[in-house]
């Protein structure tokens, strides 16, 4: 099996054909997925017919997986289910049901898991059931945007630590929309704003919706400079907008990686997405 990669922007993201990914894969024929993985930080993939078992056998190639936190649906499992359709009912749920404004959170620019004490290495999205239109999922490179900043502005961010926190980026959807359980699920955790790929040593800053405030910094000044950065890294030229087809996998590096999902008409087109998460090798700073 011979596979071919396409860019699809000068600045992320490549499409990978030519292969199934839903069968047996061995080290071998991971390799120049996994060496993509970590040049392009997108990888897209179409006609990808997985159901859980076959996605989380493939995922399990980059790393263990983590379990979702017990605040979304399936909490506690190796799937997180991003869907708008009732996984009992099967049917599309009212637009202002709990789930799906929880699930709004994810149109914020974000890294998934960075509210972990670990956080995540990977995610891979998979497009069960996508609408005709809307539901984009949005990334950004935080990589080259770093790299593009001024020297003193990258000798100003290396060393800083962010304090990342769930029921902040939560808290931007609606205040009381978690309760203290889940808030006790996931306390703020320490991140460094600037991180280093340890495969190819290139650097990228930090930051997202649930990076709350610097340490050590006034919480307004704080806030300020890391929502600069996600402003800087959203740029047209560092961004890539996926338009879903059905069985589509995506797959990005949240170490790099901004993404947000766009909205979509939730009362009248159903989308059933399944995301398994790779976690990190380790804390991205030291314990206090």
């Amino acid at each position: 099996m011979s596979i071919e990669i396409r860019k699809l922007t000068d600045n992320i993201g490549a499409e990978i054909t030519g292969i199934d990914l839903t069968k047996p894969m061995d080290n071998a024929t991971f390799a120049p997925i996994f060496e993509a993985f970590n040049e392009h930080s997108v990888l897209v993939f179409h006609d990808q017919d997985f159901d859980d078992d076959s996605q989380i056998a493939f995922s399990e190639h980059f790393g263990a997986l983590e379990k979702t936190v017990k605040s979304n649906t399936g909490g506690g499992t190796y799937i997180a289910d991003i869907s708008n359709v009732d996984p009992i009912t099967d049917e599309i749920l009212p637009v202002d049901s709990w789930r799906i404004r929880y699930n709004s959170g994810n149109e914020l620019w974000h890294t998934d898991s960075s509210f972990k004490p670990v956080p995540a290495m990977a995610s891979l999205l998979s497009g069960r059931e996508v609408p005709p239109e809307g539901a984009e999922t949005e990334f950004a490179n935080m990589r080259l945007a770093y790299a593009g900043l001024p020297r003193p502005e990258r000798d100003r961010l290396d060393g800083l630590v962010a304090i990342h926190d769930f029921s902040y980026s939560r808290g931007q959807i609606a205040p009381d929309l978690l309760g203290e359980d889940h808030k006790n699920e996931t306390p703020p955790v320490r991140q460094a704003v600037v991180r280093t790929n340890p495969v190819n040593g290139r650097k990228g800053f930090y930051s997202g919706a649930h990076a709350s405030h610097i340490e050590g910094w006034p919480v307004e000044e704080g806030r300020a400079l890391l929502k600069g950065l996600v402003a800087n890294a959203t740029q047209p030229q560092f961004t890539y907008a996926h338009k879903w087809a059905p069985k589509d996998l995506v797959i990005w590096d949240n170490r790099c990686v901004l993404h947000r999902g766009h909205s979509w008409d939730k009362a009248r087109y159903r989308r059933v997405m399944h995301r398994t998460t790779v976690g990190g090798a380790g804390p991205t700073v030291p314990a206090l």
